[in-house]
């Protein structure tokens, strides 16, 4: 339907999972990609694939917690592209545990990635679109952003905080023609439940072709509109009324 040609998408996260879901969504719509990880190979791996299939891609190992390697990921797109049309902040950690049990580097390793990452490439990103007067950012975050689960305060913690930031860019991104908007999952069935198994394994599941459509939903909204929230996850999700 190409609901997004002439777009450039800059996905963190985009190797596996999410992201790479919503990137052959975006792709299959027309939109130009760059597509970032921490996973040289399997970035790669993903770049390849989709260039296979006729997509426009640029690759670019990036850790979207170090402040330098973030400024280099995003001139690396202008300088490619232009311009940046649409972030998806994806990338994300998962660390656990009981919390009198857990390890100052298991909390800071997850708020590292995922809240100073959207922070430090939701700052790049505005740095081009508030020039252009256009722009939008979905930032990934969870329906554990709202009711929490136990043993999952560092994710919880900072999927909270996802939310914040995404009403804070809304907020300050209005007057200048760009949106952002919070993409909140439920239980979705990435490799990283088939590959190690996970405690809600038996709980139902959607696919990630699922929230990646949803994903281009907002990308393709009209300029003037923005769907500040979504939550996405199987109907029988255990998910109202949990907390």
């Amino acid at each position: 339907m190409n609901r997004l040609e002439h777009k450039i998408a800059l996905i963190t996260g985009a190797s596996r999972g999410i992201g790479r879901g919503i990137a052959a969504a975006f792709a299959a719509e027309g939109c130009r990609l760059v597509l970032a990880s921490r996973g040289a190979e399997q970035l790669e791996n993903t770049a390849r694939e989709f260039q296979s299939r006729g997509f426009e891609v640029l690759a670019v190992p990036t850790d979207v917690a170090d402040p330098t390697q973030v400024e280099a990921l995003f001139k690396q797109a202008v300088e490619r592209f232009g311009h940046i049309d649409l972030l998806v902040n994806n990338a994300g950690a998962f660390n656990g545990g009981p919390l009198e049990q857990l390890s100052l580097e298991d909390w800071d390793h997850v708020m590292n990635v995922n809240l100073r990452g959207p922070f430090l490439c939701t700052r790049a990103a505005l740095r081009i679109m508030k020039p252009r007067g256009a722009g939008r950012i979905i930032n990934i975050g969870s329906i554990s952003g709202e009711r929490v689960r136990p043993n999952s305060a560092p994710y919880c913690t900072s999927k909270h905080g996802v939310w914040g930031l995404t009403q804070a860019t809304a907020l300050e991104g209005r007057e200048y023609g760009v949106t952002c908007g919070c993409l909140n999952p439920g239980n979705i069935l990435v490799e990283r439940r088939v590959d190690t198994g996970s405690p809600d394994d038996d709980e139902p599941m959607i696919r990630v072709e699922d929230i990646a459509e949803v994903a281009v939903v907002m990308a393709a909204l009209p300029p003037d509109v923005e769907m500040l929230q979504a939550t996405v996850l199987p109907r029988n999700q255990l998910y109202v009324g949990r907390g």
